[in-house]
């Protein structure tokens, strides 16, 4: 196996590892000693990829912004009407956190009082300016009430998003996420969306719901 492939391996390898441990028992309960026993690496070859737990740290929230960003573009090239696609979104980022430890992790070190330091732009901010621009365009697509105040919605879903993955981490395994992001659309659906097009957006969560639990 070529050197670079190998140690493009062993790196992801540690990734894994760490992103696995940091979304089980938490940032600073996790010694850099229990990534390398759970990656089955040396010491060596972790500090060779890492010179620190946050360097770490960063790695993982780096990868779950390049996959959430992916998520966004991918339903963006495919046309779908605004509110269509911020609900596409949101269960597109719970799937990531139904097969992986990264974004799981991902969230924890966020709410975790990691720092994260330029260029990497925080989750949240992050996830509000995804939210935001799908919101603006559902308002123009008539999609919900004309006097919604966008900012104030963006902060409240991002809130209720990421809330709903914090609790539901402490009470229940992650397969339940995709019950709770239908959940948490059943409830804002009927606050923001006028009632002749709330039937669609409501069977459209039902059926974003159970595309992910058919894996």
């Amino acid at each position: 196996m070529p050197r670079q492939l190998r140690a493009e391996q062993t790196r992801a390898t540690i990734i894994t590892a760490a992103a696995d441990l940091f979304d089980r028992h938490g940032y600073e309960s996790t010694s850099l000693s229990e990534i390398v026993e759970h990656a089955h690496v040396t010491k060596g070859a972790l500090y060779f990829h890492f010179a620190a737990k946050e360097d770490l740290a960063h790695a993982i929230m780096e990868l779950q912004s390049q996959a959430s960003r992916r998520v966004a573009v991918e339903l963006d090239d495919r046309g779908y009407p605004a509110l269509e696609a911020l609900m596409r979104l949101t269960f597109g980022l719970a799937r990531l956190s139904v097969e992986g430890p990264i974004a799981r992790a991902g969230l924890r070190l966020a709410t975790g009082g990691v720092p994260v330091k330029p260029p990497l732009r925080h989750p949240f901010t992050e996830l509000f300016d995804l939210m935001s621009r799908r919101l603006v365009g559902a308002l123009k697509e008539s999609d919900i009430h004309p006097d919604v105040d966008i900012d104030a919605v963006a902060h409240s879903l991002v809130c209720f998003f990421v809330g709903t993955r914090v609790v539901g981490r402490s009470r229940e395994p992650a397969t339940r996420l995709p019950r709770r992001m239908a959940e948490m659309w059943h409830v804002l659906i009927r606050g923001l969306v006028p009632v002749p097009r709330r039937p669609r957006y409501l069977s459209l969560a039902a059926r974003l719901e159970r595309e992910i639990m058919a894996g």
